[in-house]
Parts: C-alpha cells; structure tokens; sequence
C-alpha cells in the first residue's frame, strides 16, 4: 500500500472506531490487552528519572498516557495522535488533566531534540507509513540514555501457533472487534499485522536507528512484543 494510501486509511479506520475502541481491544485480546498495557507502563516508569518528561507517540485513547502519568506523578506526560476522534476519548477519560494532548504526525514530531526522557508507542507503529522514520524520530526527540519502547501486535513464530492465529484474526476477530457495522475497519487490524515486521526485524530496525541495549519481552506465542532500546 502506497505511504498516502495507508495514511487515508489508517485516519479513516481510527475516527470510525474511536467511540468503541477500548471496549473492542478487550474482546479481541481475550482480556489481555490490559496485562500487555501494564508491562509497557512499568517498564517505561522503571526506566524515568525524577520529574522525567514522556511521550506517547500514537497515543490512541490515552492509556498508556494515563498509566504512566498515574504511576509516575513527578513526571510530565505527553500524548501525540494524528486522530482527533480518538484524541478526544484520550482528553474525556483525563479528568484530572494530568496529561497534554496534541494532534500531529508521529513521522514530523513537532519538539526540540532531546527534549524528552523516553518514548513510547503502543499498538501503533505498523499503522504508521513509515517505521523507521518513527523511530528515528522518536530516538530523536529523547536525550542520550533515554529510552524508546515499542508494543506492538505481529505474527507469533510457532507453526503451531500460527494457523489458530491467523484463523483467529482473520475471521473471527473484525466481528468480535466491530460487529456487523464496522467490522471493515477491523479487518485492517489484520492486514497491518499481516504487513509488520517480524521481532527480530523490529530489533534489528532498533539498533539501525540508534537503539542499544535491546531488551525484548513476547507474550501470547508471540503475538504481543514489548521492544525496548536505550538512546547512547
């Protein structure tokens, strides 16, 4: 798919969904979305200095946001999606108003370099047009020894597990995700994770941009990977 269709898509696929989207992603991780979610936010809180800054590239909905802001309420959060609908969601759900929310693109970041302590993107990198550019904007943005992380969905490995995987995603997953009504846009959640890198791909594209130190966490068979690298 070429860089601006996927981008039209993508837009169009996260303002449709935007209203029904966390309820969705627990049905369709079989409740374990919010488990993955927590390892993400320990590690990047593990990793924070006092009064740390945060960005939350692909932000979504804002939970990992959220979580971190919570756990870590010395730090200063930040939230960037290309979305407004679900930037919107994200914004509800703040009542304390403990992070700031931008709308931007996550390939054109709009800070100063090294302005932030760590990055994080969470289930949002193979709907963007560009992986490297992510992350080489990412490791950009953060000063040396901060921390990039990445979760995402991909492919499990096993020839086990794969073909109860694909069946899975394939089929079952859009109606349990969008029901009858969105269940197009659901499939898209099949098609990138279809198109993404594998975990060794992901790795090695870490170390390309910058990223040392790798530290790599998979859950699910492999379904689920939490990709950590430091900025040296």
């Amino acid at each position: 798919m070429q860089e601006t269709g996927k981008k039209q898509k993508v837009y169009h696929v996260f303002e449709q969904v935007a209203v029904r989207y966390d309820r969705a992603n627990k049905r369709i991780s079989l409740g374990q979305e919010v488990s993955w979610k927590k390892a993400c936010i320990q590690q990047v809180c593990q990793h924070l200095p006092t009064q740390g800054r945060v960005l939350d590239v692909c932000c979504g909905t804002g939970d990992i946001a959220l979580g971190i802001a919570e756990k870590r309420s010395d730090c200063y959060v930040w939230g960037l999606d290309f979305s407004p609908s679900m930037l919107h969601i994200a914004r509800t759900k703040d009542k304390k108003k403990i992070v700031t929310w931008q709308q931007g693109d996550a390939t054109k970041l709009p800070y100063d370099n090294e302005y932030f302590d760590s990055a994080v993107i969470s289930f949002g990198l193979r709907n963007t047009t560009n992986y490297q550019c992510v992350l080489e904007e990412m490791s950009r943005v953060i000063r040396p020894q901060g921390m990039v992380w990445c979760l995402d969905s991909l492919r499990p490995k096993s020839a086990w597990v794969c073909p109860f995987y694909e069946f899975y995603f394939r089929y079952i997953m859009p109606i349990l995700g969008g029901g009858i009504h969105y269940r197009k846009e659901y499939q898209w959640l099949w098609e990138s994770t279809q198109a993404f890198l594998s975990a060794d791909a992901l790795q090695t594209l870490f170390s390309h941009v910058g990223l040392e130190r790798l530290e790599q966490r998979s859950y699910m068979f492999g379904a689920c990977i939490l990709q950590g690298g430091k900025k040296i």
